[in-house]
């Protein structure tokens, strides 16, 4: 049984349909990528898993349990939590007090600080700036931010949202490594991301959505060696 499952989903903006009979799975332990063109669908489909926004059809199961309609308050309490798009950090508040905020849903405060300790150790940037204020902090220190907030969360899934986005080749090569060893740790991680051709090198699986529909799907090599996929992606 996969552990997370979406079978198809639509979804709508008003009369427009952005998502149409979505059927994909994510396995325990794996990276899945999830790429397309601008427009494609790709955030709405984790919107639709985060709850942020419920399919007008179809099912999405985490875990064996159906969480179609589920709020998203209680979502992230199951155990998937977002590093969205844009980062959307508290940016009048310290490095410390937003990954504290990626935590309100816990309790165990040994565990919280434990994962904290693993955070800094995932991005020692995080840690020398601990006390510095979010909004002043580089792009890609508040993209390491982001994705330590929804660490904190402690997820079974981990969605992520363009990580890469907006960032200079180095440290774009540091977010996916770091991707990998989130990964390594334990976390199973659903990525969406614009750099078609690092996701898949990152990635098990992936698939490819193509104005909501799920248009290819394979291993991350067989979607690299795809002639259709490197015609639209990959600009070979």
């Amino acid at each position: 049984m996969a552990l997370l499952e979406l079978d198809g989903v639509d979804a709508h903006y008003g009369r427009i349909q952005a998502l149409r009979g979505v059927t994909m799975k994510v396995e325990k332990g794996e990276i899945v990528a999830l790429i397309g063109s601008n427009g494609a669908g790709k955030t709405t489909t984790l919107r639709t898993i985060s709850g942020l926004m419920h399919p007008s059809a179809g099912t999405i199961k985490f875990d064996g349990k159906e969480i179609t309609r589920t709020p998203a308050s209680q979502i992230v309490g199951l155990g998937i939590s977002q590093s969205p798009e844009g980062r959307r950090l508290f940016p009048r508040m310290s490095v410390v007090d937003n990954l504290f905020m990626g935590a309100y849903s816990r309790n165990d405060k040994a565990g919280i600080t434990s994962d904290m300790e693993n955070v800094f150790k995932l991005f020692p940037r995080l840690q020398e700036r601990r006390m510095q204020i979010s909004g002043t902090l580089s792009g890609g220190e508040q993209q390491m931010l982001a994705m330590g907030r929804a660490l904190m969360a402690k997820p079974k899934v981990m969605l992520l949202d363009e990580p890469s986005l907006g960032l200079a080749p180095i440290l774009q090569e540091t977010i996916f490594s770091i991707v990998r060893e989130i990964n390594s740790q334990g976390t199973t991680v659903l990525l969406v991301e614009q750099n078609a051709t690092k996701a898949l090198e990152v990635a098990h699986r992936g698939y490819v959505l193509e104005t909501g529909v799920v248009g290819l799907q394979g291993t991350g090599k067989e979607l690299l060696a795809s002639e259709e996929v490197q015609k639209a992606y990959l600009g070979m």
